[in-house]
């Protein structure tokens, strides 16, 4: 049950994006400078709170398998996806419409949910043997949530998608997440310390592919200037909540 609700209130992030960009006007440079500070805390929380764990436990070889595994996996489906219409689905502009492109509101969709899956399942994985939820993945998974959602929900807009479909995504995923974090901590509970440290390796690989095709790209086409300092800035934050923890 807590896993679920931790879970629940990382997707509740992107519930939260999509309220505020659809009724308030976000500065679409706003919203990418977020976006690169959240790219940086994701990143950061893959490296430290994932991977090195993963390392810990699983071992050198099995941890690299399993991120680019992860990758792989990722980078497969987020092609499939994009070829039917969700390429920039977490774009504030060049989203299509469903006149557009037929099917493109399904592919956003299931986008989005590729997105958010490894995340949830991490969270529910890390309070497995009675620990608490990573303290830098849950900061991580909610300040990257928020201009994902902003962002993607502003672009669904300008293509002329309505409420009905826009929090019907973003509300269908947020329970998804709370899903995904709670299977993930009733069946690997017992689990092998290989085998969850495999799994969270996955999960660091598809959570760093998901930044570098989809975040970044955003946060890139509108504060190009400041990309890399923002992406820096989300890094140390992470690392400090980290290490702070």
């Amino acid at each position: 049950m807590e896993a679920g609700l931790w879970g629940l209130a990382g997707g509740g992030a992107l519930v939260l994006g999509a309220l505020v960009a659809w009724f308030v006007a976000v500065p679409r440079d706003i919203v990418a400078v977020v976006m690169a500070f959240g790219a940086g805390v994701l990143t950061a929380a893959a490296a430290f709170e994932l991977m090195d764990e993963a390392e810990q436990t699983g071992g050198l070889l099995a941890t690299s398998a399993g991120f680019l595994a992860g990758a792989v996996a990722y980078v497969l489906a987020n092609v499939l996806l994009a070829r039917r219409g969700a390429r920039h689905r977490k774009r504030s502009g060049n989203q299509p419409s469903e006149q557009d492109q037929a099917g493109s509101g399904t592919a956003i969709a299931l986008g989005a949910l590729l997105d958010g899956v490894p995340e949830s399942v991490v969270l529910g994985v890390s309070l497995i043997g009675g620990g608490g939820v990573g303290a830098a993945m849950l900061a991580a998974v909610v300040i990257s949530n928020v201009p994902e959602g902003l962002s993607s929900v502003a672009g669904m807009k300008r293509a002329g998608r309505g409420s009905g479909y826009v929090f019907g995504v973003w509300g269908a995923i947020a329970v998804v997440s709370g899903l995904s974090a709670a299977l993930g901590n009733v069946l690997l509970d017992g689990a092998s310390p290989q085998l969850i440290a495999l799994i969270t390796a996955v999960a660091a690989g598809a959570i760093l592919a998901m930044i570098a095709d989809t975040m970044i790209p955003e946060a890139y086409e509108r504060a190009r200037l400041y990309t890399g300092l923002c992406t820096t800035a989300g890094f140390l934050t992470a690392f400090v909540v980290e290490r702070l923890g």
